[in-house]
């Protein structure tokens, strides 16, 4: 397999891990699939990474996230 196709099937894998990430959460549901809405919460938390609040909310962020995944929400 060529170099180029390695590197495709790793940033597939990795697109299709975070979108499951999006369904595990729970947001399709919650917006009905409205990708629009889901959009734009994802650039909510962009901007958020990017304000002043930025280190307090991906701490609090990932915590919350550590808790789910090892099924303790």
């Amino acid at each position: 397999m060529r170099a180029w196709q390695v590197e495709r099937r790793k940033r597939t894998r990795h697109l299709i891990e975070l979108g499951g990430l999006v369904v595990k959460a729970g947001i399709v549901d919650l917006t009905s699939d409205d990708r629009a809405t889901i959009y734009g919460a994802l650039l909510w938390i962009a901007e958020k990474l990017q304000s002043e609040h930025a280190e307090r909310a991906r701490v609090r962020w990932a915590q919350i996230g550590k808790d789910a995944l090892r099924g303790q929400v």
